[in-house]
Parts: structure tokens; C-alpha cells; sequence
């Protein structure tokens, strides 16, 4: 076995296999970004093929049923290169990979129970790269990371494998962190940055090469891997930190009878204050874990590192403490128990317009309402008449109101935006309304004679 192929496919060889669609490439995890990902390697004429160990994803994607339907856009490029056979998908990674040129991984990166970063299938893939990477390849991370975890840990997997390769020698290995905002996926990959690390030079520039083609953004060199992770954290965690700034602050301008939203709009035109919004929480994949992703790397040198970062999670998490007691209060004044009455959710994905429940606040507000004796109803237009965290939910808005006590307004789904007070105000006799994201109209709600709480409204 000749371990010393070290720059044998040189940047020009490299850039030829482009120009002439003979890059082979592999995508490892086809799902909310690794299938748009795939897909615009696809249409750039590059012949790319999917790997997932979801049979049932594999199954749809090569039915030709495309399975984000959140994601506007990429249903029209999904058909053009299953038509045109530039795409599909396997669930056998041992075939794939020998076969390819390029492996993208775009893994998920979530968190255990006690909010650790569980790499198990960056690990796990990482190992099967080592029996099965042909020679040259080259492997670009996508998956949000920690700082240093490529150095320290993935390279040495994959080197420790049974074809004993050598990072730098007879394989390349970089990053190109995915920056895509879920339901904005096609937005953000025409005109998002991205930022580009490797173990040396030669490999960055492969990969500058690569994305140029594929996606018309500004790719940023960064000096190696680590620091390209470190700018991908450092951009979530500033926001899920303002965003608890902005709740906190929401909580004390509700007890001194100030509207959040006021302030917020008048701060914003000061030049240097960037504007976040407050709310029942921050859910997603992303900030919580990335968060909780740099105090993990704090954590080798001092617990007490990132205090900052630890205190606005805790904020975050709090959240639906506060949503609660808004409940509460408006059941009291209208002479109701909580243990009594019967609560509906609007909305539960973590963010507006997206079939996606990871993290989501709603879930610790379902929790805290069962705690406390209430019964529960859901409606979510993205998850109409299912099982969501064992409740049955609503499969439409005009069902789901009557007998309840009490609406719970927690994703700012488009469809809310365009339901009126008056609309529940003539299905609920006295109503208590809770709107933690500010959909609904202050005056509205005066008008309807609603029993009202709005968080960061100035009133409790």
C-alpha cells in the first residue's frame, strides 16, 4: 500500500474534474441541510449521490417525493436532477464512498441530556471513511463542530482506519460550515458568506474551487479548521445571548409598565445596536446546542469560563416559567383555575413556517401545563390531526377553539398573523388570550374585550 501520494491530484487537475462534471460527489446525511446541499451540487452538473441510514428518506427521495416541503424552491431543483439523473439516494455507504472524489458531511451535531455535544455520528461515519476513503479523496465538513475537533479527534478516526491513511498525505480534509436558515435554505445559499478551513493551503483552495462553482457567495478563507468552527459558533451564541438580554428585559419592562417592542424599535436606529426580539424561548438545533458547544470546549480549561454564555442559556430555558405565568394571570382575572381549564397552543414548531420540534419552547410550556392539572390542545398548521408529544392535535383553527379558557399564541406562523381577535373573541365566551411573540393588536385586544396578556407588552 503506497501511503505517499501526497499532491497527486494538483489544484489544476482538481479544478479540470470540476469544469468537466467528473467530480464524483458524495453527501453523507440527506436531511434539512445536507438534502438542499446535495441537490445544488446536483444542479451545478456535478453527478452527487446521498447517503442516509433513513431507508424510509432514501425510499422517498428516490420516488421522486421531495421531503421538505418547507423548504420553498428546492422542490423545483429536486426535479430537475432526479429527471436528469444527477442525483439519488443510498443508504449503502460502503458503495458510495469508494466511488467518489468528494465526501460532504452534513451530520447532525445534537446534545444528550445533559446538554453535551454528541458527535456519535461524525464519529461513526468518520470511522467507516477509514475502511472505505479511496486515496486523494478529499472530505469537507459542514456539521456544526466545536473548535479543534477536527484536529483532535476526527482526523485521528479516520487515520486509525484499516487503509491507515494519512491526513495531508493521501487524503485532504476541511471545512465549509452550513450557515442556512431552516425554511430560508435557498435564500441563504445565494447569499450567505461561508467560511472555508483546512489542514493546509492547497486543500482550502480545493474547496474555494469547488464551492465557487456551486454557490454564488463570498467564501471567506480562515487560517484552519478550528477557526472557521469558532466564527460559526461565535455568530449563534451573540444571538441566543441578546435574545435573553431581550427577554430579561421584557420581563422588567412588563412589571414598569413599558412596551419591549417600543423600546426595541427606537433603539434600533442607533447606528451599532443590533436588534433581537423577546419570546417563550429559543428551540432549533442550532443556538441551544451551539451555546452549550462552546461551554463544552470552556470546559477543558475552566469551568467558570463562558459564565456569560451558561447565564443566557439559563435565561432562554426559562422562558416558559414566564409564558405560564402570563397564563395564570389572565385565568385569574377571568376567576379560573389553570388545574381547571383547558389550554390551546398555537403553534409549536421552534420557529415560524418550519415542520421542525427540535428544541422547541412549546414543549416545556406542554409539560409545566400538565405539571399543573390543565388539559391541552394543539393546532399547528404543520402538524395537523398527529401525535405530538403524546396530545392529538387540531387539524383546523375553527375546531380547535371552542371550549378552551384560554389561546396560547407560541410560533408566529403566517397563519396566525392573519387570524383576528374578533374571530376567537365570537368562538370563546371570555377568552384569555397569551401572545408571547406580539401577533396579536394591543388595541385589537381593547376592542375585543379580551381578557390580554402579551409578553413584552408593557402589562401583566
Amino acid at each position: 500500500m503506497n501511503n505517499n501520494l501526497k499532491n497527486s491530484i494538483d489544484i489544476d487537475q482538481f479544478t479540470d474534474s470540476i469544469s468537466t462534471g467528473n467530480l464524483k460527489i458524495c453527501v453523507i446525511g440527506v436531511g434539512r441541510i445536507g438534502l438542499p446541499t446535495a441537490l445544488s451540487f446536483a444542479k451545478s452538473g456535478l453527478p452527487t449521490i446521498g447517503v442516509d441510514i433513513n431507508s424510509d428518506l432514501v425510499s422517498k427521495i428516490n420516488s421522486n417525493d421531495y421531503p421538505l416541503k418547507d423548504e420553498p424552491g428546492y422542490d423545483i431543483v429536486f426535479d430537475q436532477v432526479i429527471t436528469n439523473k444527477k442525483f439519488y439516494a443510498s443508504t449503502k455507504i460502503e458503495d458510495v464512498v469508494p466511488n467518489s472524489n468528494v465526501i460532504l458531511l452534513s451530520l447532525p451535531t445534537p446534545m444528550n441530556n445533559q446538554n453535551t455535544p454528541d458527535y456519535s455520528a461524525l464519529k461513526s461515519v468518520a470511522k467507516q471513511l477509514g475502511d472505505l476513503l479511496k486515496f486523494n479523496s478529499l472530505v469537507v465538513v459542514e456539521s456544526t463542530i466545536e473548535p479543534g475537533f477536527i484536529e483532535n479527534e476526527l482526523i485521528q478516526i479516520i487515520e486509525s482506519g484499516k487503509k491507515h491513511l494519512i491526513a495531508g498525505e493521501n487524503f485532504s480534509i476541511g471545512v465549509c460550515p452550513e450557515t442556512a436558515n431552516p425554511g430560508e435554505i435557498m435564500n441563504d445559499f445565494t447569499k450567505l458568506p461561508r467560511l472555508v478551513g483546512a489542514i493546509d493551503d492547497e486543500t482550502k483552495d480545493k474547496i474555494i474551487k469547488l464551492y465557487k462553482h456551486v454557490f454564488p457567495v463570498e467564501l471567506i478563507p480562515m487560517p484552519n479548521c478550528k477557526t472557521a468552527n469558532a466564527v460559526k459558533l461565535t455568530t449563534n451564541v451573540f444571538r441566543d445571548l441578546n435574545i435573553a438580554f431581550v427577554n430579561q428585559l421584557a420581563l422588567l419592562f412588563d412589571k414598569l409598565g413599558i412596551d419591549t417592542l417600543e423600546v426595541l424599535e427606537a433603539a434600533k436606529r442607533k447606528y451599532n445596536f443590533q436588534v433581537h426580539y423577546p419570546g417563550p424561548g429559543v428551540g432549533g438545533p442550532c443556538l441551544p446546542v451551539n451555546s452549550y458547544q462552546m461551554l463544552n470546549s470552556a470546559k477543558q480549561f475552566d469551568n467558570e469560563m463562558l459564565s456569560l454564555v451558561k447565564i443566557g442559556r439559563e435565561i432562554n430555558e426559562s422562558m416558559p416559567n414566564y409564558v405560564i405565568e402570563l397564563i395564570i394571570s389572565g385565568l385569574k382575572e377571568a376567576n379560573k383555575q389553570i388545574s381547571n381549564s383547558t389550554i390551546l397552543l398555537l403553534g409549536i414548531s421552534y420557529k415560524p413556517e418550519v415542520k421542525d420540534i427540535q428544541i422547541t419552547p412549546a414543549e416545556n410550556v406542554i409539560y409545566k401545563l400538565k405539571e399543573l392539572g390543565a388539559k391541552i390542545k394543539i393546532y399547528d398548521p404543520f402538524f395537523k390531526s398527529t401525535n405530538i408529544f403524546e396530545i392529538n392535535t387540531e387539524n383546523n383553527i375553527e375546531q380547535a377553539l371552542p371550549n378552551v379558557d384560554s389561546v396560547v399564541l407560541l410560533t408566529a406562523h403566517k397563519e396566525f398573523k392573519n387570524l383576528t381577535l374578533s374571530f376567537i373573541a365570537s368562538k370563546i365566551e371570555m377568552p384569555v388570550i397569551v401572545d408571547t411573540k406580539r401577533v396579536f393588536n394591543l388595541d385589537d385586544a381593547k376592542k375585543s374585550k379580551l381578557i390580554f396578556r402579551s409578553l413584552g407588552s408593557g402589562k401583566f
